[in-house]
């Protein structure tokens, strides 16, 4: 194998001593942390234990997992069918109408996330106005609440990683050459058909890019659930969140963050170590 040179090293030393600050230096102390013992009023006590490890054995655990899971890749799914559209329009206007168009997509960062997250709480809201239509026209009983359900959770998540998933893919369409979909449409494709055999094809990386960067912070997500859903939607962040602040009880918080890593990162080191095979 090559060695690297010098200038090599020297470009790659800022990037990698991020990666550590950053990334493995905080991953290693949450695992640490997993590994001590929990103090009776809270904190972290002496000595290494595994009780917080034995914690995760926790019956509840494994369905608390599989809604996050699900959760995460319902609302990724739907944001990045929602995104491809947009980024197909965006990348086909000119450049004056593209700025626009872009500045509209990211006017919701500049308000703060639990006022995004909090309006929508009060538009789902029982007595707003949403519900008062829906009741008026029958789709919604008197008893029943937009809040609190996994719809609620769905649709809110949705609005708050929509544009995290358009840019990557808008990015990525930007790029693209359109003239491919007119020569599939000349040889006789229809334009769904070419939109989905040759467009999508042509930006993957770009949905690759929007599927990670709106399914690995939707794992954690626990402002969206704890605002909008109810205990039957609560998702792994928010017993993390729980078990921090409420029960003090930081080693099995640690313990659970150190369970949602390795659930990131497993298939990525599986997918690498197969590339290498």
């Amino acid at each position: 194998m090559k060695r690297p040179t010098r200038p090599e090293v020297l470009s790659t030393a800022p990037s990698f001593v991020w990666l550590v600050m950053f990334v493995l230096v905080p991953v290693a102390i949450i695992f640490a942390i997993a590994f001590r013992p929990a103090l009776p009023a809270g904190g972290i006590g002496e000595g290494w234990s595994l009780d917080a490890i034995r914690a995760l054995g926790d019956p509840s655990y494994p369905a608390l997992f599989a809604r996050t899971i699900f959760t995460a890749a319902v609302t990724t799914v739907l944001c990045i069918a929602a995104s491809l559209p947009v980024a197909y329009a965006m990348a086909r206007l000119t450049p004056v109408w593209r700025s626009r168009v872009l500045l509209l997509v990211i006017v919701p960062f500049w308000t703060n996330f639990v006022i995004r997250v909090f309006a929508w709480q009060q538009i789902l809201h029982a007595q707003g106005f949403v519900a008062d239509a829906l009741r008026f026209i029958g789709l919604l009983g008197e008893n029943d609440r937009l809040l609190g359900n996994l719809g609620a959770v769905v649709i809110v998540s949705v609005y708050t990683y929509l544009p995290f998933a358009i840019l990557p893919l808008f990015a990525a369409a930007e790029k693209f050459d359109f003239g491919l979909l007119d020569a599939a449409r000349d040889l006789g494709a229809k334009p769904l058909r070419a939109f989905f055999s040759v467009f999508i094809p042509g930006i993957r990386q770009g949905v690759v890019t929007a599927f990670l960067v709106v399914f690995i912070p939707m794992l954690g997500s626990y402002v969206v659930p704890d605002m909008v859903g109810g205990t039957d939607t609560q998702m792994i962040g928010n017993k993390i969140a729980q078990r921090n602040f409420t029960d003090r009880n930081l080693p099995e918080a640690a313990a659970l963050s150190g369970a949602l890593a390795l659930l990131v990162l497993a298939p990525m080191f599986l997918r690498r170590k197969e590339k290498t095979a």
